[in-house]
């Protein structure tokens, strides 16, 4: 590939890994976690489980999991590393 970057439309592509798309991510996820709104977003969540749309979000969650490489171990509460 001649350019690493190259312009597309108003935005550049950087190609695999976004630096400045991972920033913006990063920087858009710290200020919703110091919101102090996280809490009451998970309360609404576990609530949502539990009423009429709990089938198709379980259902949805399914679909996203069984398309993931593997699973987060620490999801699980495991140290990420291999036993043996």
């Amino acid at each position: 590939m001649a350019e690493d970057r190259k312009q597309q439309g108003s935005q550049v592509n950087e190609g695999e890994g976004n630096k400045t798309a991972a920033a913006e991510y990063n920087r858009g996820a710290t200020e919703h976690a110091r919101s102090g709104d996280v809490e009451r977003e998970a309360r609404e969540a576990a609530d949502a489980l539990d009423g009429p749309q709990g089938d198709e979000l379980r259902e949805a969650d399914e679909q996203g999991r069984s398309r993931a490489k593997e699973e987060d171990p620490a999801l699980r509460g495991g140290s990420g590393k291999s036993e043996g």
